[in-house]
């Protein structure tokens, strides 16, 4: 396998922002809520990458033969171009990570389907697409059961994509905790290793229904020397087990919910991210639109206090 510039490639992706994961987009273009001046937007305030995640089952975009439809993937093909002729690397993200967790045994023939597909439609594109297999692998999708599910995945994106570059982060929501379990083909250096940072959860999803803290809130983030080094010590872990394994790596989501006191979430949107840079990583933001959102698209404008955090340039 020729053996791409994988830690170039990395540090091109740069600074990053989820974007289109909630979009009505994929069910009716006509009711889209993020534009083409969107993607202008996010390039000119200082990002290089955009992680789009994809919830094709979410969608009905996929039938009982497997078969993903033309009108959703070509709602991805927008999102797509629209990335390249901004000039930010688009990351294609399997998000579907609820059903998968819950049934991957009997969603596993639709997950590699739609590999399956994604591998051979987008097998001509430029190397600045990346393919991330799948969004925070969880519940009965085991680290062992992962380990077998990345794999079987991998083999068929390969099929079509021998040298593209695929994201992969550990079982367990992306943890960095579980990095020691996350089992790679060692011929294949064609990877960039993802994690997910959201900790202190009772700080970054403070008045969240879904994570269970809809009652808990007023939590500050202080940037205390102890509140860092938690982050330092995570990060520490994260960046040996890097350069054990020579892998490079992509923190594919952080940030602090809405209903945190903006001046707490401020500090923490710019601390992590610098972490992470001081270690050689790209990042991406969750996200632009939604939740945690970064830009207000109904008033036009950006959440100032957190683009100034993660772009600190912009102040």
């Amino acid at each position: 396998m020729k053996k791409a510039d994988i830690f170039g490639i990395n540090c091109k992706l740069g600074r990053g922002v989820n974007i289109l994961g909630y979009d009505p987009i994929w069910k009716d273009r006509t009711k889209a809520r993020m534009k083409d001046e969107h993607f202008r937007l996010i390039k000119e305030a200082g990002f290089g990458n955009v992680r789009i995640p994809l919830h094709p089952f979410r969608d009905s975009a996929i039938n009982e033969n497997g078969k993903i439809t033309e009108s959703w993937f070509r709602t991805l093909d927008w999102a797509i171009e629209q990335s390249l002729s901004n000039n930010l690397m688009p990351i294609i993200d399997f998000h579907e990570f609820g059903v998968m967790g819950q049934d991957p045994l009997g969603n596993k023939k639709r997950f590699l389907a739609t590999w399956r597909q994604i591998g051979e439609r987008y097998k001509d594109s430029p190397d600045e697409v990346l393919l991330e297999i799948l969004n925070e692998p969880n519940k009965e999708l085991t680290p062992e059961l992962w380990n077998q599910f990345l794999s079987e995945a991998l083999k068929i994106i390969r099929n079509t994509n021998p040298t593209r570059a695929v994201v992969i982060g550990p079982a367990f929501w992306n943890s960095i905790d579980y990095l020691d379990k996350l089992e790679l083909p060692e011929d294949d250096r064609n990877i960039i290793v993802t994690v997910h940072y959201y900790k202190p959860m009772n700080f970054t999803h403070q008045g969240a229904s879904w994570a269970g803290l809809q009652d808990k809130v007023g939590v500050e983030w202080t940037a205390s020397p102890e509140e860092k080094q938690a982050v330092i010590n995570d990060f520490g872990k994260a960046q040996s087990w890097a350069k054990k394994h020579e892998r490079p790596i992509f923190l594919g989501e952080f940030g602090a919910y809405d209903k945190g006191d903006m001046d707490s979430r401020a500090r923490y949107t710019n601390y992590i991210p610098r972490q992470a840079e001081r270690m050689g990583w790209s990042w991406a933001y969750w996200q632009f639109d939604s939740d945690f959102i970064l830009y207000d698209i109904l008033n036009n404008r950006w959440v100032e206090p957190l683009l100034k955090a993660l772009i600190p340039s912009k102040r």
